[in-house]
Parts: C-alpha cells; sequence; structure tokens
C-alpha cells in the first residue's frame, strides 16, 4: 500500500504542477472551451485574472504532494481545485469527465491514506465517559 501511495501523490503532485504551471507559462496549448456556459465560465475567470490565483494553488499543493512534504496541506489547497474541476465538467463540459474523475480517484485515496490528519474535520473530540464535547 505505501508504493501505491507514493504513486497516486507523485502522480497527482505531477498533474497539478503541470498543469498549474501550463496558466503561466503556456507550454501546452489548450483547446478553446465549448460555446456556452463553458466558454463564458472560463472567460470570466480569465479576464478577472483568477485562473492565476487557481494555477497558484495548482502548483504549490501539487509540489506539497510530488515532495511529500506537508502532503495533507497539499491536499487541502487541491481539493477545492477539484471539486471545481469535476463540477466543471459534470456541468458544462463533459468530455473532460473521466480525467476529472480519475484526479477525485487519487485525491479520495490519498485522503483515505492520511485520514489520521484530517480525523479533526469529520470526529468530534471525545471528552471523559465517552461525551462528546460541542
Amino acid at each position: 500500500m505505501k508504493i501505491a501511495t507514493i504513486i497516486a501523490r507523485s502522480l497527482l503532485g505531477l498533474i497539478f504542477v503541470v498543469f498549474g504551471s501550463n496558466m503561466f507559462l503556456h507550454f501546452i496549448p489548450m483547446p478553446p472551451p465549448p460555446e456556452g456556459p463553458a466558454r463564458d465560465f472560463m472567460t470570466a475567470l480569465f479576464v478577472s485574472h483568477y485562473l492565476y490565483v487557481v494555477g497558484a494553488l495548482q502548483v504549490v499543493g501539487g509540489l506539497l504532494l510530488f515532495t511529500g512534504r506537508w502532503v495533507p496541506l497539499g491536499l487541502t489547497l487541491v481539493g477545492p481545485v477539484i471539486v471545481n474541476i469535476v463540477c466543471f465538467h459534470a456541468l458544462m463540459a463533459p468530455a473532460g469527465l473521466p480525467m476529472a474523475i480519475t484526479v477525485s480517484a487519487l485525491a479520495v485515496f490519498l485522503l483515505w491514506r492520511h485520514r489520521g490528519n484530517f480525523a479533526g474535520l469529520v470526529h468530534a473530540p471525545v471528552g471523559p465517559a465517552g461525551t462528546r464535547h460541542q
């Protein structure tokens, strides 16, 4: 399981470093999004320079994942980006949905492997005699 974790972490980190860097360096030609809401959405992100924020989060989160340092922080940074990628492809541009699902599966696997770091988000602390603190 340790090797699978390293492979998933490295692959997810590499994906986000490459595609996040592409937002700044434009070394991978990206086809225009299809007509309609997908193009309007991407145009708004581009014109407002919001894509640079998303790209920076992708690069920083991807580097943390790829290097293996502070993996929970890397997952925290790329998590909202993954949610937006899945929503974008599920609702506006379904052609990219298989890749979005693959990235989501890698992230969920890594979240499961690092679940101890996120336990405070899903479990209420237990006090004496099993009572839960509010």
